[in-house]
């Protein structure tokens, strides 16, 4: 489960198990539940304050549970539901947010890293990757508008299009994260950038991020349904 740690003015939201490494992170219903109270401890906290969500080891995270999700095709739509509730909260987050990507950020985990105000990503090793045409799944209305949000149109054509796995420098040349580390400094580094911004929590910075990713918040909170998502035949 995801665990929380507090640096100075930086709540550093860890996505993994505590003292374990290589979690793939995914997004199960608890994992979901816990996050969510962790960010209510972050939220209920007075004065300067800033988040840096990262992980250990060789994943950020690998998205959605798909184990859950294609055994229970029928009750997907309203688990996508919750999963596009984390993205909007972190869109719309009442502090500075910074994702630290240390490793593999996969699908919804990607779209997760995305939702943050900054990425900075581990410079030698992982990828950032939307595999859902190489998996048969398409994408959801909020999720479309989350990538397309967040990317330039033909940086997001071709990672929704293609599969196309982008290290840390390409990435970085790419816009999809805004700065690189190496894999030692990196939470360093995160914690750093986001003490600088950790001032800026203020009443004003909820209605700017929600003016700011109003049509993406508005996509995200579309109920799912057969209607507007099927997943590809074979």
């Amino acid at each position: 489960m995801p665990y929380l740690e507090r640096v100075g003015n930086v709540f550093v939201l860890s996505l993994g198990n505590e003292g374990q490494t290589d979690s793939e992170n995914r997004f199960g219903h608890e994992w979901l539940d816990e996050t969510h109270a962790l960010l209510d401890t972050v939220e209920a906290s007075p004065g300067p304050a800033a988040l840096v969500t990262t992980a250990t080891g060789k994943f950020f995270s690998n998205g959605l549970d798909t184990d859950w999700l294609f055994a229970n095709l029928d009750r997907m739509h309203g688990y996508l539901d919750l999963v596009h509730g984390l993205f909007s909260r972190i869109l719309a987050f009442p502090l500075p947010t910074l994702a630290a990507v240390n490793g593999h950020a996969f699908g919804a985990g990607a779209m997760l890293a995305s939702s943050h105000d900054f990425r900075i990503m581990r410079a030698d090793r992982g990828f950032w990757c939307l595999p859902e045409v190489h998996l048969g799944m398409p994408f959801t209305v909020g999720m479309n508008a989350l990538v397309t949000g967040r990317l330039t149109n033909q940086v997001a054509l071709t990672a929704m299009t293609t599969g196309h796995r982008y290290g840390g420098p390409e990435a970085y040349a790419a816009g999809i994260v805004d700065e690189t580390a190496d894999a030692a400094a990196l939470r360093d580094t995160a914690i750093t950038r986001a003490d600088a911004l950790a001032a800026n929590r203020n009443a004003s910075l909820p209605v700017i991020k929600r003016s700011l990713h109003a049509a993406t918040l508005a996509a995200l909170a579309v109920p799912t349904t057969p209607d507007n998502l099927e997943f590809a035949k074979s």
